[in-house]
């Protein structure tokens, strides 16, 4: 354990504050002024693994970058472990580890030689390092004097955070962590992620996987043009949008909704089955199938299904770009 981090407030109530961040790009010539982050409020808990979503463009790496000290902010405040990025940027950046999505690793060092070197920029005394402790954890010590080149794509994945964790950081930014990568691997990344968090590491997740979100998260925040539009606990965040899905088969072919399908909402997913997102507590069931009937429509199948992540999402974020 680095100097630096036993030096830290040892407990804070949450490892991210962040209140009223904004971030706005200078415009240019050809270029106007972009409005990133547009009073962000955010409070990650400590010892949480807390999953932040977002569509491209929404403002998850500007926010990223800015808890990394790699983009200055505007406004606001952005604290981490209790010291603010701007103010006090060697004990915050000592206090996060960030590994992003791309793999920049040097071709020609060994896991070893990059564990020491990255250490060794952090300031961390030789006797202090934990470079073996890491590489075990990553799976790696087999392969701690092989050049990074000949690893696979699993393997610099992993080695990416363990670079990420040489100054035994309390904090740990995974940007995409999973991105392109096998289910296989991705099963086993959830494993190492889970283990980490056990071991007391605050987690902050940013995925495009859903499925991902949901299985690991304990809260989640979503973003949508420099935005938040949710942040509440997963189990919460299912249930807050009281939402079903109703699939219907019938009898024969249809190439065009009748207008009265159409206004309910009902979509056209294959020749012969209608599908509609509904609640329960507004719409009852069988007001949606004599919909389908007065049109002289038999219904031969019907299936429902329960909101999921995704299904919270895209609502969301579909109804926040329509408020804009």
């Amino acid at each position: 354990m680095s100097s630096a981090y036993k030096n830290m407030p040892e407990s804070p109530a949450y490892a991210v504050e962040i209140k009223g961040l904004t971030k706005t790009y200078q415009g240019s010539k050809h270029f106007k002024p972009k409005e990133a982050l547009k009073g962000i409020d955010l409070n990650i808990p400590r010892g949480s693994i807390f999953g932040l979503l977002g569509p491209n463009g929404a403002g998850k790496s500007t926010l990223i970058n800015i808890l990394a000290g790699l983009v200055l902010k505007t406004s606001g405040t952005a604290k981490i472990w209790g010291y603010e990025v701007k103010d006090q940027p060697r004990a915050s950046r000592s206090a996060i580890g960030v590994v992003p999505q791309e793999l920049n690793l040097d071709a020609f060092f060994t896991p070893r030689e990059l564990l020491e070197l990255q250490a060794g920029m952090y300031g961390v005394p030789k006797k202090e390092r934990i470079t073996d402790k890491l590489l075990a954890a990553v799976d790696l010590t087999d392969k701690a004097n092989a050049y990074a080149r000949t690893l696979s794509g699993g393997m610099r994945r992993r080695l990416m955070v363990a670079k990420a964790m040489v100054h035994s950081p309390p904090v740990l930014v995974l940007d995409e962590p999973t991105a392109g990568v096998d289910v296989e691997l991705r099963k086993a990344l959830w494993a190492f992620v889970r283990e980490l968090n056990k071991n007391g590491t605050t987690v902050l997740l940013t995925t495009h996987y859903l499925e991902e979100a949901q299985e690991l998260c304990d809260s989640i925040a979503i973003i949508n043009h420099g935005q938040l539009v949710a942040n509440d606990s997963t189990k919460n965040l299912l249930r807050r949008i009281e939402n079903k899905k109703i699939v219907l088969t019938i009898d024969r072919d249809l190439d065009v909704l009748p207008d009265n399908l159409r206004g309910l909402g009902f979509e056209l997913i294959g020749q012969r089955q209608l599908s509609l997102a509904y609640q329960p507590s507004k719409v009852m069931v069988g007001q949606m199938i004599m919909a389908v009937q007065v049109n002289g429509y038999a219904i031969t199948d019907l299936s429902t299904e329960e909101t999921d992540l995704e299904d919270i999402f895209l609502q969301l974020t579909r109804r926040e770009t329509k408020a804009a």
